[in-house]
Formats: C-alpha cells, sequence, structure tokens
C-alpha cells in the first residue's frame, strides 16, 4: 500500500440559491438589505453566508451545510445564517484547519449591493474568527438573464483555502 502523502493546503468551493419572496427581510453576509423582497430559506437564506459554509466544509471534507443544519430541524427555522457560520469555523478548527481566504461573488440583479459590501466582509471575517482582508466579496448582475436576472431569486458561489494547523 502506498503512504499518502499529507497535505496541508486545501480548497472548497460552495454554491447556494433561493428565490426572492415578498413579506421576508433580505439577509445578505449577514447584512439586512432594503429590498421589498428576501429571500426564502428554512434559515434567514442568506446565500452568500450559505456558499460560503459549503465551500469551507468542502474544503474540510466534512460533508455540507445540510449534513450539520438540515432543514428538516426546527432548531435551524429563521436562524442567522452568521451563526452558523461561526458553527462550521468550528468544524473546520476543530478538524485541524486554518482558513487561509474566502472569495465569493453572489448574483443579484437588483437591489445594488456595492455599499454594504465592507460590512459584508466583516461581519463574514468576524463569524471565521479571522479579519476582513481575508474575505473577499463582490457582486455581478446576469444582464438580465436567468431567474436572477429576472429578479425571481439570487444565487452566490465561494471559494475557500484551508491550511493544516501545526
Amino acid at each position: 500500500m502506498v503512504e499518502p502523502n499529507p497535505i496541508d493546503f486545501r480548497v472548497g468551493i460552495g454554491f447556494d440559491s433561493h428565490p426572492l419572496v415578498p413579506d421576508r427581510r433580505l439577509v445578505l453576509g449577514g447584512v439586512e438589505v432594503p429590498f421589498h423582497l428576501g429571500l426564502s430559506g428554512h434559515s434567514d437564506g442568506d446565500v452568500l453566508v450559505h456558499a460560503i459554509m459549503d465551500a469551507l466544509l468542502g474544503a474540510a471534507a466534512l460533508g455540507d451545510k445540510g449534513v450539520h443544519f438540515p432543514s428538516s430541524d426546527p432548531q435551524y427555522k429563521d436562524i442567522s445564517s452568521l451563526a452558523l457560520l461561526t458553527r462550521v469555523a468550528d468544524l473546520v478548527h476543530g478538524a485541524g484547519w486554518r482558513i487561509s481566504n474566502v472569495d465569493a461573488t453572489m448574483l443579484a440583479q437588483n437591489p445594488r449591493l456595492g455599499p454594504y459590501l465592507d460590512t459584508m466582509r466583516a461581519q463574514v471575517g468576524s463569524a471565521l474568527s479571522t479579519t476582513a482582508d481575508l474575505i473577499g466579496i463582490k457582486v455581478t448582475t446576469t444582464d438580465f438573464l436567468g431567474f436572477v436576472g429576472r429578479e425571481e431569486g439570487m444565487a452566490a458561489c465561494a471559494v475557500a483555502s484551508l491550511i493544516k494547523e501545526a
């Protein structure tokens, strides 16, 4: 049998999308954004944080957010996704990994999210017990294409890199 080489660096990707619905707060990156629609979901529907959670869990080979926080469990109903992100960070650290960086992109036609990006970076960094300079968050439209362009929903994708703790 061949002895595996120790891996001291990993990368994971994450993706999430939710429909936009009336009578719901719009929460992205832990920030409540004024808008007439919000994202449907069992938790607060924060697609940005959900994508980041899956990127981190994937990099650490710990499954996905549904394994750890199933939507069938009532304790997660309307919970802050930032609280779940903190738990993910604990799982990642507990498995012997340190977060090197996170980079994410949100897909949203409206509202304009640029003014909120620095606050989102700070919120995500805080939930991960790291600094905002290790968190990249961007936003793009889909130029009116698809469900995002028709303002039926939003999506986010994320990449996270981890370094093995010494």
